[in-house]
């Protein structure tokens, strides 16, 4: 490695002349890559509830729908606004009041449960339908051009919509987010390195890295706003241990060289490529361990997380090197003392008393397993988005003028006849919490011949093959309520029609919580195999892993078991996601610890020597690289009004310190407790002569 030091130093200029080139296809596959904001969409395709959404766009030319209310407005009004709608690009259909009768007919003339239907006390309701999928950009745009259309006595409900706030409120804090890290990482660094400069350096490197990254996302298709949001403020905080490697190594080498510094660079390119391959591959294995979700969103973050990570080792050792020479008067003129004390002073301590940081590990575990097993977590995502948001509005209002909070859509054999069908929706409505059951055998009535009704109205609820039946609940998504009414409509359609499928957002949410359930058991086992794996073929050691992995996942219970403690619930993804990106991103503190105790065993220390040796060496690195980490991410967490990024942000941020918190006093304890097993089980661990006694 050390010839391909001396290449990157012979060649950094054209290496800084071709990574600024880079940017210019990176920049362009970043404008390119769609990107997706309905996390639904991540469900397998092969689920009932997902085929039923295809069926719906394939027999009825309609992928989602919506609810519009209009208050104080005469009818003619409304009859004017709705032909307006139905003209909208991707607008399908619009069922209203005029859909079945001449607007000279008085209302009050429809049936008692079809006139509830669409009015209240202050309006009147109408559904829109699209001609295509929630989250679709066409759909998205007819919701934005239907919003110009209304008013403000108007009212747009429906996952569409919030999908497109979702999108907006994304598109804007995303940018800001990058801020926030850049800021408060360049802070850290600061103040934890010997010059002002080198900080700028690091976040010009990483920041290529993380452009490349999101440009070659591309090739994907389309990335979730999750990944998008989360990307490149992960990507910093994951990868810029890499760059303090490099740095301190280069400060090393230079004492080593009398001042060469093209000689200690390529030398010290060499160490970090060494040093970071084994903590690196720790991290892109906790990042591909999401690819084993059935719920498509980890996979998503994973891929486009383990090609991070993969770019800032690149960009590490070729790219960072090259602005580090080309820039060293820089670099000499901004020097300081570093302003973090010498951790060094405590090692001696540590290792003395490592009878207490066994008695705190003891004493917190049993409560951090009972509360990261009993967190709290929600799957209803437009729950903790802001309040303010037209959708959200909206939503309440649905709720409180109609009594509806979620619309079930229910395709059922079109050959099923007029009686079973009207016996079918009495039972449905029967059910607890469903207000009404609206087909077109409702809205026709009994001897009403189907001829009468207009063709829109019929090619709405009726296909070639299916009938399709709106169904009013008025318990929230994602509650035991809901999910209860779901499983007994689902049992009533078994009676009469097996082949029957229902959709909409709260059959695809209880879906969701029984895939995410598996998968979050799925995810934990791979993870922590695979890293375990790694960790054992790295220091050819059965008992290493066992610690170092231990105590990992000991630091993400107590991190996950304090929401518990403080009565505060995660959204369902950051209960999946947390505990592979903590222990893939922060095993690394306890390998470069590990790796320096082992030396010291190697060549002779005792165990007491060897622990407080490897302690004062990697202490202030670990410290370092945590708070930049920290830095990363917690001003994120604070701002975002997005729950899902602003939840997974205060955990990871949360989790850097508490990792490394763990790592610098309770590791060293667990290595005073089982030398004795370690050395007999690994490798390298005493020097030939001492192994043989």
């Amino acid at each position: 490695m050390v010839k391909f030091g001396k290449q990157v130093v012979k060649h950094r200029v054209a290496i800084l002349i071709a990574s600024i080139l880079l940017l210019i296809p990176s920049v362009f596959g970043y404008l390119h890559t769609r990107v997706n904001y309905d996390i639904l969409t991540y469900l397998p395709e092969d689920i009932e509830t997902m085929q039923g959404q295809n069926i719906m766009v394939d027999d009825f030319g309609t992928g989602a729908f919506s609810m519009f209310m209009v208050d104080g407005m005469k009818e003619k009004e409304v009859a004017a606004l709705k032909d307006k709608i139905e003209k909208v690009d991707h607008v399908s259909n619009v069922l209203w009041y005029d859909s079945l009768a001449d607007i000279s007919v008085p209302m009050e003339m429809l049936p008692d449960d079809i006139y509830e239907v669409f009015n209240s006390e202050k309006g009147t309701m109408m559904a829109i339908f699209f001609d295509d999928t929630t989250s679709s950009d066409e759909t998205l745009d007819a919701v934005k051009e239907i919003r110009k259309l209304s008013g403000k006595q108007c009212f747009l409900s429906g996952m569409s919509a919030v999908v497109e706030d979702t999108k907006e409120l994304s598109e804007k804090e995303t940018p800001i987010y990058v801020l926030i890290a850049v800021l408060l990482s360049t802070l850290v660094l600061a103040v934890t390195m010997e010059s002002a400069f080198v900080p700028i350096l690091f976040l010009l490197s990483i920041g290529m890295a993380i452009v490349y990254n999101l440009g070659s996302n591309v090739f994907m298709g389309q990335i979730s706003y999750v990944t998008k949001a989360l990307s490149a403020v992960l990507q910093l905080g994951v990868t810029m241990d890499y760059s303090i490697f490099l740095m301190h190594s280069y400060q090393e080498q230079q004492v080593r060289y009398d001042g060469d510094k093209k000689r200690a660079m390529a030398h010290a390119i060499s160490q970090t490529f060494s040093s970071v391959i084994g903590s690196s591959v720790t991290t892109v294995a906790g990042f591909i361990a999401l690819c084993f979700m059935s719920f498509t969103l980890g996979k998503d973050i994973g891929i486009v997380m383990a090609k991070g990570v993969i770019f800032g080792v690149i960009a590490c050792v070729t790219i960072l090197p090259s602005m580090i020479l080309c820039c060293d008067k820089w670099i000499e003129k901004t020097k300081h003392r570093p302003l973090l004390p010498d951790i060094g002073k405590i090692s001696d301590k540590v290792t003395k008393k490592y009878g207490w940081y066994v008695a705190i590990f003891l004493l917190l575990l049993i409560p951090a397993v009972y509360g990261n097993n009993h967190v709290g977590v929600y799957y209803n995502l437009d729950e903790t988005l802001p309040k303010d948001l037209p959708s959200i509005i909206a939503n309440e209002k649905l709720k409180d003028d109609y009594d509806m909070n979620t619309t079930h859509m229910l395709l059922v054999d079109r050959s099923l006849s007029a009686k079973d069908t009207g016996e079918m929706l009495k039972k449905i409505e029967s059910v607890d919490g469903v207000k009404w059951a609206l087909g077109l055998d409702r809205v026709i009535g009994p001897g009403v011949p189907e001829s009468m009704i207009p063709e829109s109205v019929t090619e709405m609820l009726q296909s070639d093959r299916y009938k399709m039946i709106l169904i009013n609940s008025t318990y929230k998504v994602a509650s035991e309520k809901v999910n209860h009414q779901v499983a007994e409509i689902n049992k009533i359609l078994d009676h009469y029609d097996k082949g029957a499928m229902l959709v909409g957002e709260a059959p695809l949410t209880k879906d969701l919580i029984s895939i995410t359930d598996k998968d979050f058991k799925t995810v934990s086992a791979v993870s922590i195999g695979i890293i375990f794996l790694i960790i054992l073929i790295l220091f050819k050691s059965p008992s290493i892993p066992v610690i170092l992995v231990g105590v990992i996942e000991f630091a993400i219970f107590v991190n996950m078991g304090i929401p518990y403690y403080t009565g505060t619930k995660l959204p369902f993804v950051a209960s999946i996601v947390i505990g592979t990106i903590q222990l893939g991103a922060t095993v690394d503190y306890a390998i470069l610890m590990t790796t320096r105790y082992k030396r010291e065993r190697n060549h002779g220390a005792g165990k007491y020597d060897a622990i407080t040796t490897a302690h004062k060496a990697s202490a202030q690195s670990i410290i370092v690289s945590a708070f930049s980490f920290f830095g990363a991410t917690i001003g994120v967490g604070f701002y975002s009004d997005i729950d899902m990024i602003s939840s997974l942000c205060i955990l990871m941020a949360r989790g850097a310190l508490i990792s490394m918190l763990v790592v610098v006093f309770i590791l060293p304890s667990m290595f005073m407790i089982f030398d004795k097993v370690i050395v007999k089980t690994s490798k390298n661990f005493l020097p030939q002569k001492a192994e043989g006694k």
